[in-house]
């Protein structure tokens, strides 16, 4: 992916990664018990130092475009929770760190602020946070026209979604606050930090296993 220069770029194609990601988001919310199926992601609990070292890095980028865009995408209204409500920040953060996350994945987000910030920084000569509503409206809405362009936005759409509905201790949806909108009863039990999946003995062998493999090659 490092070839790739902007979103316009027509040498990009979407990656495996987020294929099957897509797939596994029509087949949660196409069964009817898609919602609650969305509550077997890890559980996950935000320390005071993993607090602190979230708010350091939402002053730099990434961090602090990525903060923007989901506050664009998911603004504040009376109408239903946003992201800051939502705690997406704290969700994207875990998804980061905290789980097995595929490495092309997190270079994609990564890669993504760095392909909108040359777009708007070539439109308009500032930095998308430096943008009003309607110009970052207006951004977002360009670079969706393209099939990188789309394939972000949508990966940051389906962050916010999983953020909203998955249980308190992933890091997003405090107290329920998406449930609660949606009039959703969340499946029990929930997992709590320690039998994550991730933490799980046969499943951190394997991992461990797999990036001294990648490691290795």
């Amino acid at each position: 992916m490092n070839f790739i220069k902007s979103f316009f770029d027509i040498a990009f194609t979407t990656p495996e990664f987020l294929k099957e990601k897509q797939q596994t988001r029509r087949r949660l919310l196409k069964s009817a018990a898609g919602v609650s199926a969305l509550t077997l992601f890890p559980a996950w609990t935000v320390t005071a130092t993993q607090n602190k070292q979230l708010s350091t890095l939402l002053t730099t980028d990434p961090w602090k475009t990525l903060n923007s865009v989901m506050n664009h995408l998911l603004p504040a209204s009376k109408t239903g929770p946003s992201a800051e409500e939502i705690q997406a920040m704290p969700f994207l953060y875990n998804l980061v760190f905290e789980r097995p996350t595929p490495k092309d994945e997190i270079e994609f987000i990564f890669k993504g602020v760095e392909w909108l910030n040359g777009y708007t920084n070539q439109k308009l000569n500032r930095s998308f946070v430096k943008l009003t509503f309607d110009e970052k409206e207006t951004m977002l809405r360009d670079i969706s026209q393209s099939n990188a362009g789309s394939n972000w936005i949508n990966m940051m759409l389906t962050n916010l979604l999983e953020a909203m509905l998955s249980p308190p201790a992933y890091g997003g949806n405090p107290n329920g606050i998406g449930w609660q909108w949606l009039e959703h009863k969340a499946g029990f039990p929930l997992p709590a930090k320690g039998q994550r999946y991730f933490e799980l003995p046969k499943r951190a062998s394997i991992i461990k296993l797999s990036r001294l493999s990648e490691e290795s090659s």
